[in-house]
């Protein structure tokens, strides 16, 4: 049997009262979740499979036949990877309003269920996502450190089996372009798509100026911005936007893309897994982050909280990443951290706007500054943050 890390995100007791759609990146853990951690369904189905798809395709009203010849009117139905035919929608639809059955819809592609109509559900359907393996479900495992982390990624099947991972995440971008963009006929300039993924993938972190990125791929100013919008679609690419609200500085327009994993974004971006002396080593650290900053957000219900980061208009200040109107926090990879390093946070500081302001590092032990600035190694900080003693 293949090893399983329990999830931190806990459906159960919703679907006691409340269907659910459970969106996350193709192979994130969203079957293994159904099948280790949900309770056994009335119904099962997985669309994966090609001989139910086109059993679905040829009788649109399969699912509707199969509920009501097993009498099905309460408990649970299980349908992953929903996206592959949204028409399926009507019918639960029909079956929530009629019934007392709830319904775990599984999904990769948030593009494709909002095409098939998912809003004709109406918020009958709460909307939970899940993330790569996140600090909470790896701290006591004796093999969560950095290196390891940058090395395989974060999705279960990499991370657990470590010897096949590098296989398999040189399989991944393949998979999805697969999957998730030619089999759904997303994009028709496919060799073009291919190249800007690339691109992509190395810019990650970077604020985008799509006139400029247009530029430097060779095409449409127009064609960036949709390719970004799949991306994010598709849950391949977080987007953070810049935070707005200081009083004395100009701050940018432009946002920034992470992809959703470590291990993935290295490997489509070519990179081999980096010294702590390259600087591709701070930014997959400063990309680990921004994965645990949003997996907490979504975990702990803060639908009013925003990641943002902080940068003026011409450059020369800015501040990792923003928790809602509550903390600052600046990512260095490094073992020490020295006034360098400060500087971007103290004039930020001036603005009197957060009630927090962390600096995550790889040193030994947390410090306070007299500023008030407290610095952090980063598993303490990852400690503080699920126990939500940053932001709750």
């Amino acid at each position: 049997m293949k090893e399983y890390v329990k999830r931190y995100l806990d459906l159960d007791r919703i679907l006691d009262r409340r269907s659910v759609f459970l969106i996350g990146p193709r192979m994130c853990g969203k079957s293994m979740y159904a099948k280790n951690e949900i309770r056994k369904p009335a119904l099962y189905w997985n669309l994966l499979s090609n001989t139910l798809y086109y059993r679905i395709i040829r009788n649109p009203a399969l699912l509707e036949e199969t509920l009501k010849a097993e009498g099905f009117t309460e408990g649970l139905v299980v349908i992953d990877e929903i996206q592959r035919a949204p028409q399926l929608l009507y019918t639960v639809h029909q079956f929530i309003e009629d019934t007392d059955l709830v319904f775990l819809m599984t999904g990769s592609s948030v593009r494709k269920l909002k095409a098939g109509g998912v809003n004709l559900l109406g918020g009958r359907a709460l909307e939970k996502k899940l993330h790569p393996l996140c600090y909470p479900e790896i701290r006591d495992r004796g093999d969560c450190t950095l290196e390891r982390i940058f090395r395989t990624g974060l999705l279960p099947e990499m991370y657990l089996h470590p010897e096949d991972a590098d296989e398999a995440l040189e399989a991944y971008e393949g998979l999805y372009l697969e999957t998730e963009i030619q089999l759904e006929n997303e994009v028709n300039d496919l060799p073009g798509f291919i190249g800007f993924l690339e691109k992509a993938a190395i810019s990650n972190g970077q604020q985008i100026n799509f006139s400029a990125f247009a530029s430097d791929v060779g095409v449409s100013r127009q064609a960036i911005k949709t390719w970004y919008r799949i991306l994010l679609d598709t849950l391949m690419v977080m987007e953070i936007k810049p935070y707005g609200k200081t009083r004395k500085r100009k701050e940018t327009s432009f946002s920034r893309f992470y992809f959703f994993d470590v291990g993935v974004v290295r490997s489509i971006a070519h990179m081999n897994v980096p010294t702590e002396t390259m600087a591709e080593y701070g930014t997959l650290f400063e990309t680990f982050i921004a994965m645990e900053l949003a997996a907490y957000i979504d975990y702990s219900g803060l639908h009013d909280t925003e990641l943002t980061y902080y940068r003026t208009s011409d450059g020369k200040r800015e501040v990792d990443f923003i928790l809602g109107d509550e903390a600052a926090i600046e990512v260095k990879s490094a073992k020490t951290v020295t006034d360098r390093h400060l500087a971007n946070l103290r004039e930020l500081k001036e603005e009197g706007i957060f009630s927090k302001y962390i600096v995550v590092s790889r040193e030994e032990s947390p410090r306070m500054l007299e500023d008030g600035i407290l610095i952090l190694p980063w598993k303490d900080f990852l400690e503080r943050l699920w126990n939500g003693d940053i932001i709750r």
